[in-house]
């Protein structure tokens, strides 16, 4: 699967001054602020210029778009006057696009300059503390318990701005100048901005060329020339009087429905706990119903993965950072800034994944590992070398991903491993149901135990049909076994392998050929007595199978994948798969343990599920063509962590008619069909 448009290393902006002490481009020959003080430009021109704060009083929400996200200081500028406002908008989003950020300690060194004496330096410091990693693509960054958020593009605005969804009700230029960096000026970009204009949105840019004025009334702004700030004779203010359309991806009846009613989210498991938890953090009203626990391929039950004591989260990486790469990045971004804070057991620990490189001697299968250390080899050489390839084409931070040999791999692991490979430092080890229980405990969701049997369309929402269940508290109500549940204004199907069953009965599976062909598969993983492995390992091992870092003094080994079962269960043939994948990871004694308890067969404690596949092992998330307000998130296969937090931030982006977290040509590979 490859990407979709070339792939560029983003190249990080390098810290300079000119003669003045004013952050200054190398590369573009410009500085990043006004030489009078970004404080009183961005008042000037981009606050001023744009009717704020008065334009987002009494408002829901206003959003807006920048050109050039440079140090942020239009962002903390503009920031701090909607705190400042007590008649703001209830939220503030920005999309800001930025081809060269600064790495972290660089920008805090300028923003401790230019706002450490300011009251703005609270809201940079929290900005800081956000700043992701230098990775291509899309960084969602939340303020305020989310009522600010700050949707920040690394890479070309030129590649990145068509491909984004967002409407904006005002547009901060502010690029380089056009003569240094024509690229952020021409008119395809101002054209594809203007795409994005919201009906009546503004626009406010320092920059007077004429050329740029002529695009921006070409493009459909009535467009204004002012009085410039400090020693600029003129700046430019405007208004899009083009047609109707932009952000049409944004249903505003769907979007006030939801706001007043509740959101219906049918599956309890990563999926809808993910999901319900983003539309609860945002205010909205949640029940999820979840089936009572059956053993079949594609059942749910009210603790899904109960016994499964824990699992990794690593994403891929490709060396033309392909679809898949890019996917799975976003899903492990979205759940680092998602689950970090709760508490623990919920809170993934952060302890890094080592990925060891595909084992030639092993002809690429997982085998049982040799009782003495094993020797580098000879084909070892060549893969360290490709992935030193690989990394210095990707250009990623060394503090994201490295490679690293197999004497630096076992320092890191703590335990004598196979071969290198790529370190991780983001490597999640996540207890999924501790997870899940907290994701569900937030405050807005309810919770019932049914089974969803068909969904209607009605003038006043999605009608539920359910099977009720005696365990749930709701049981009583009049109508016997089966009933409804009240209209809701959006439903969810995230409940895996039973999305296909539940969209057949509501006559709507075969517009979704892809959804059709979904399967359920069986796997399990095995726990190990961690003393047995010296306390186990200090981060996640992966390869073609995985070992985990010790919970409550147990390692998990996995995984096992089968295909046509009828039952997921724990079973002495799958106890061995598992431990002789672990043990081909390692080397010496750990492994000779590893080796010996799946020759001796021993019944161990381990974890038997359900993954819901689709076709291509992608995930189907967003909204089922023509049939507003229904949205599926399903078909996780073996990634769900992966997908849950991402998946519930997309939908509930889309419910809210917030700009989306991701890009659209990534939205297409996953949208329902």
């Amino acid at each position: 699967m490859s990407s979709l448009f070339s792939y560029q290393p983003l190249i990080p902006a390098e810290p300079a001054t000119d003669a003045r002490g004013i952050p200054y481009s190398d590369r573009y020959g410009d500085v990043y602020h006004s030489p009078h003080g970004p404080w009183g430009q961005i008042d000037y021109v981009f606050l001023r210029g744009n009717g704020l704060p008065g334009r987002w009083q009494g408002r829901q929400a206003f959003t807006v778009c920048e050109t050039g996200f440079g140090l942020g200081l239009n962002f903390l500028g503009l920031w701090r006057a909607w705190r400042a406002d007590p008649a703001r908008s209830r939220r503030l989003h920005i999309v800001s696009f930025e081809a060269h950020p600064w790495r972290r300690d660089d920008l805090g060194r300028h923003l401790r300059e230019l706002a450490g004496a300011d009251d703005v330096w609270p809201l940079a410091e929290a900005l800081l503390r956000q700043w992701p990693p230098l990775l291509p693509g899309v960084h969602r960054l939340e303020f305020e318990q989310g009522d600010v958020t700050l949707t920040l593009v690394f890479g070309d605005a030129a590649t990145y701005v068509p491909r984004m969804r967002f409407g904006a009700d005002a547009f901060v230029l502010d690029g380089f100048a056009p003569r240094r960096n024509p690229a952020m000026w021409t008119p395809e970009l101002i054209q594809a901005l203007a795409a994005h204009a919201l009906p009546g949105a503004t626009l406010a840019t320092w920059c007077s060329a004429g050329a740029v004025r002529r695009t921006l009334r070409d493009v459909g702004f009535d467009i204004s020339r002012e009085a410039g700030f400090g020693t600029k004779t003129h700046m430019v203010t405007g208004r899009w009087i083009g047609g109707a359309g932009a952000g049409a991806y944004l249903s505003g009846a769907l979007t006030e429905r939801v706001r007043t009613g509740y959101v219906l989210v049918v599956g309890a498991g990563l999926a809808g706990a993910g999901v319900a938890h983003a539309l609860a953090l945002r205010g909205l009203s949640v029940m999820v119903v979840d089936a009572p626990p059956v053993d079949g391929p594609g059942q749910t039950g009210t603790a899904p993965h109960g016994g499964h004591l824990a699992a990794a989260l690593t994403p891929l990486v490709s060396r033309d950072d392909n679809v898949r790469a890019r996917l799975s990045r976003a899903g492990s971004q979205r759940a680092l800034a998602r689950w970090l804070g709760l508490a623990a057991p919920a809170a993934p620990l952060r302890c890094g994944t080592l990925q060891l490189t595909r084992d030639r001697g092993r002809g690429g299968k997982a085998a049982t590992a040799a009782t003495t250390p094993a020797a580098v080899p000879p084909a070892e050489t060549d893969l360290d070398a490709a992935n030193e390839s690989m990394l210095a084409a990707l250009g990623f931070p060394a503090q994201w991903l490295r490679a690293v040999d197999a004497e630096e791999a076992a320092r890191l692991a703590g335990v004598p491993v196979s071969r290198g490979g790529l370190y991780f430092a983001d490597g999640l080890l996540v207890q999924p149901q501790p997870l899940i229980d907290a994701l569900l405990d937030t405050p807005g969701i309810v919770r019932r135990t049914a089974r969803v049997l068909r969904l209607q369309a009605g003038a006043e929402g999605w009608v539920a049909e359910i099977e009720r269940h005696a365990a749930d508290e709701h049981s009583a109500e009049s109508g016997g076994k089966v009933g409804q549940l009240p209209p809701a204004a959006a439903v969810v199907l995230a409940n895996a392998a039973g999305t296909p069953g539940v969209l057949a009965a509501s006559g709507l599976l075969a517009r979704l050929p892809r959804v059709a062909q979904m399967h359920a598969l069986a796997g399990e993983v095995t726990q190990i007595d961690a003393g047995l492995l010296g306390g186990g390992p200090r981060c996640i091992i992966g390869g073609e199978g995985y070992l985990l870092p010790a919970v409550d003094d147990a390692c998990v080994a996995g995984s096992t994948y089968v295909h046509g079962a009828t039952s997921a269960d724990v079973s002495p043939a799958g106890q061995g798969v598992c431990l002789n994948k672990a043990a081909a990871l390692l080397s010496g004694d750990p492994a000779t343990v590893l080796a010996e308890l799946a020759a001796a067969a021993t019944p161990l404690s381990g974890w038997a599920g359900w993954r819901a596949v689709l076709p291509g092992r992608l995930p189907a998330i967003g909204p089922v063509p023509d049939a507003p307000g229904l949205l599926l998130a399903t078909g996780y296969a073996s990634r769900g962590l992966s997908w849950s937090a991402l998946a519930g931030d997309i939908i509930a982006a889309i419910l809210c008619g917030e700009p989306l977290p991701l890009e659209d040509d990534l939205l297409s590979e996953i949208s329902p069909r």
